[in-house]
């Protein structure tokens, strides 16, 4: 990781003084809602055979999805250890069991990685995989990986598409966030979303990401979305948390920019980041979506996997079948 990254538009920009504010306790805290502070239900969870057509996905918790189609497993920001840092810090404990062992999971095809932080990128994960497993990364994390010992590592430029396996075409989506492993290395790869296409439906994941106008500009570029992945949760103190992690209240706002037909709301319910209660994103996320008249944004289990079908004309149904 040599080059620094930014965002390029404006936003508000913290630093390490900030932090100590918010766990100081110097900046008011957001308002008590009274929502429950429990975390995700969680499910057992079992390989399943691949769809005849059309995609499953399953919520691992936190940001992490495994994407079954066209005959391969995909995963998404695989964390599976108990603490998402580099040590077993407390405060950074899991509060929901992965639905799986690895060894229960199994190979994958490929994996896809949003941005180089903790909960969401974790190596004893990526070395259980192989380290000639197709891994896909944002700028500035290739040379980084491979001085890890990963041998099949492509880079995404934001908009860059690559054909990731046979039929499947991957595009790397702009976010609003940043990227540090260490107090050295802040900004020195970058992060991303990620679309997918494959047998005439897409999937989205949105990574990690503060509400920005770029999600309009990524509906408009690459049309809609069969099924979303946008995150939800970690977004309290919002002076502190705004230009990094949205609302649920944003969150519909992506979904409608972007152009989602369907949605699961994530990076919620799993591990402790922020000071939002573990059990406040989906209730808000509900009321913000009858609010907003949007149907087809749901929360879910750990372990909950949906199936995103295919019409014969083309594309995902429209009709609500949306299964889990």
């Amino acid at each position: 990781m040599s080059e620094r990254f930014e965002n390029p538009w404006a936003h508000p920009r913290h630093r390490f003084r900030d932090v100590l504010r918010w766990k100081l306790g110097v900046e008011p805290g957001d308002p008590e809602s009274g929502a429950p502070d429990r975390p995700a239900r969680s499910v057992p969870w079992s390989p399943q055979p691949l769809p005849a057509s059309g995609w499953r996905a399953t919520w691992f918790g936190h940001a992490s999805f495994l994407l079954e189609g066209e005959g391969r497993r995909i995963l998404v920001d695989p964390v599976f250890s108990d603490y998402c840092s580099p040590f077993p810090l407390p405060g950074l404990k899991r509060f929901v069991r992965p639905p799986c062992t690895l060894d229960d999971l199994g190979s994958v095809d490929a994996v896809l990685l949003s941005h180089s932080h903790y909960d969401h990128l974790e190596l004893p994960t990526l070395r259980r995989f192989g380290r000639d497993t197709p891994m896909v990364v944002p700028e500035g994390h290739g040379r980084w990986l491979e001085r890890k010992g990963f041998r099949q590592v492509i880079e995404l430029p934001w908009w860059s598409v690559g054909d990731l396996l046979p039929g499947i075409r991957v595009t790397s989506t702009p976010a609003q966030h940043f990227t540090a492993r260490t107090a050295f290395d802040r900004n020195r790869g970058h992060w991303c979303g990620y679309r997918i296409d494959a047998s005439g439906l897409s999937l989205w994941h949105a990574g990690d990401s503060g509400y920005c106008p770029v999600f309009r500009e990524i509906g408009e570029r690459l049309g809609p979305v069969d099924f979303g992945m946008i995150p939800i949760g970690a977004y309290s103190p919002r002076w502190f948390m705004k230009p990094v992690h949205m609302t649920p209240e944003e969150a519909v706002e992506v979904f409608r920019n972007v152009g989602c037909r369907r949605a699961v709301g994530m990076h919620w319910g799993t591990f402790r980041l922020t000071d939002e209660p573990m059990g406040e994103p989906p209730i808000r996320l509900r009321a913000a979506c009858e609010a907003a008249d949007v149907a087809g944004f749901v929360t879910g289990a750990v372990g909950e996997s949906w199936e995103i079908p295919l019409l014969r004309s083309g594309g995902a149904t429209d009709d609500g079948d949306f299964t889990a």
